[in-house]
């Protein structure tokens, strides 16, 4: 029988390998459903119909012949179009990307998930070079939210939650810079995965800020964040900030449960700003984990400013070239932000790197006296398209540089979350940080999948036309 366009991955993959569905007939259903849907949801850029049927075959014949397909076996996904895929140029969201030399190779990560058994379907919309928190794009229009397609997916990987919260492809890829995975995975109702700062090769994809560039996985499940998490560690000499460690696989340790793990609630910094719903959503997670510790994060809000500093002054560094030639076909406010980075003075970046490395240190202090801490991923539900300002701590602000409010001091150094969404009937989806310490992503994973376990977190499901 062939499985739901609402099966996890894990379910596809065990019935490819049972041989109950081929992974030629998983395929083919899904590129239907993305030619049904992606008209509406603006998710995908591009699709890979004649390589996925390829692939899909290659995995029957392994089944065939009594091969072990993998443990994503036939599982279609998707990846972010700063991804590169053989065949295609990269295009980054630009339009200045567009006229590069198609990519030879697949990016790494690409090329371990399809060693796994998975199925490249196609590559997806994102906010232009990464510098976006909404998943709007002028040149090629705004990713739509699957729960309400006048509200925005989050950026800037918002074809990568689209995709996966409207039921086209049950896993994707994105980016995360200071946020580009959990603010999709919020506003859109998914899990999202966003590992330490270099323990998944970034090779053979288009950076923004190299010092704060992650890679990970959005589904709608714990547990297919958790395959495609072991499917893609390991280490890569390509990408000079992965780092040389052994695969530490997650996917057992999800039914280990919290026993035993201090847990406590983000205060302070993390509470302001933060609206109603995230209030609640971070509430019922605390009280589902049976904690009423409450941690002040020091700082919280320089880290910030230190990644903000950053982030421009580095991204900038990347796109002069760009700017000093190309500069009318850049977004336009993607174009100002750069700008404006060029003009940071160089010691303003020293000092806030100086700042990187205290508070990388108070961090490892907070996490000597828990194993994880929970904080809003985003201080709203998903807005509307093309809105400007949010009500932020009782200021009217702009909207799209503060999507990732109580996101960037944790990417800032490069610490693993979890972002889990909590949806109550009849409202917009939200998503809760699920943080640990350096290298334990699986002790994040845990507390996600307990949560799921609980009823807490789920991924609701959209109701698509047909």
């Amino acid at each position: 029988m062939m499985p739901s366009a609402w099966a996890s991955a894990a379910e596809i993959a065990g019935a490819v390998g049972a041989g109950r569905v081929s992974a030629s007939a998983v395929t083919e259903a899904a590129l239907a459903r993305i030619a049904r849907h992606n008209p509406v949801l603006n998710a995908f850029t591009d699709t890979t119909a004649a390589r996925a049927r390829a692939r899909a075959a290659a995995v029957d014949a392994r089944v065939a012949r009594g091969a072990s397909p993998g443990p994503l076996a036939g599982v279609p996904f998707a990846v972010k179009n700063l991804f590169d895929i053989a065949g295609l140029p990269t295009r980054a969201g630009s339009r200045i990307n567009r006229d590069r030399p198609a990519a030879a190779v697949d990016a790494a990560l690409i090329a371990r998930l399809e060693a796994a058994g998975a199925v490249l379907v196609g590559a997806l919309n994102m906010g232009e070079y990464a510098y976006d928190f909404t998943g709007e794009n002028v040149h090629d229009g705004a990713s739509r939210n699957p729960h309400d397609i006048a509200r925005m997916t989050g950026g800037s990987s918002g074809g990568s939650g689209g995709a996966v919260a409207g039921g086209l492809v049950p896993l994707s890829l994105g980016s995360d810079t200071n946020g580009s995975i959990r603010v999709p995975a919020s506003l859109c109702g998914l899990f999202g995965l966003k590992p330490t700062y270099g323990r998944l090769s970034r090779a053979g994809t288009f950076p923004f800020v190299a010092s704060l560039d992650h890679l990970g996985p959005l589904a709608r499940t714990t547990e297919d964040l958790a395959l495609a998490y072991d499917a893609m560690q390991g280490a890569d000499p390509a990408d000079p900030a992965c780092q040389d460690r052994a695969a530490e696989p997650a996917l057992a340790a999800l039914a280990e449960g919290v026993g035993g793990l201090r847990i406590a609630v983000a205060g302070g910094y993390f509470r302001r700003g933060a609206g109603p719903e995230a209030l609640a959503a971070l509430a019922a997670c605390a009280e589902a984990l049976g904690t009423r510790e409450v941690i002040e994060v020091p700082e919280a809000a320089r880290a910030r400013a230190a990644a903000f500093i950053i982030t421009a002054s580095e991204g900038a560094a990347l796109h002069l070239d760009r700017l000093r030639t190309r500069a009318e076909d850049f977004e336009p406010v993607v174009r100002d932000r750069l700008l404006a980075g060029a003009l940071i003075p160089a010691s303003l970046v020293a000092r806030a790197q100086r700042f990187r490395r205290w508070y990388a240190e108070r961090m490892r202090e907070v996490f000597g006296r828990v194993d994880v801490l929970l904080a809003p991923a985003t201080p709203c539900p998903a807005p509307l398209i093309g809105q400007q300002t949010f009500v932020l701590d009782g200021q009217e602000m702009p909207l799209r540089p503060n999507m990732g409010v109580f996101t960037q001091p944790i990417s800032f150094v490069g610490l693993p979350v979890v972002a889990v969404p909590v949806a109550r009937p009849g409202q917009l989806p939200i998503g809760v940080q699920v943080i640990a310490a350096a290298w334990q992503e699986s002790v994040a994973l845990r507390v996600a999948a307990a949560l799921e376990r609980m009823g807490v977190a789920h991924a609701p499901r959209p109701k698509l036309e047909d």
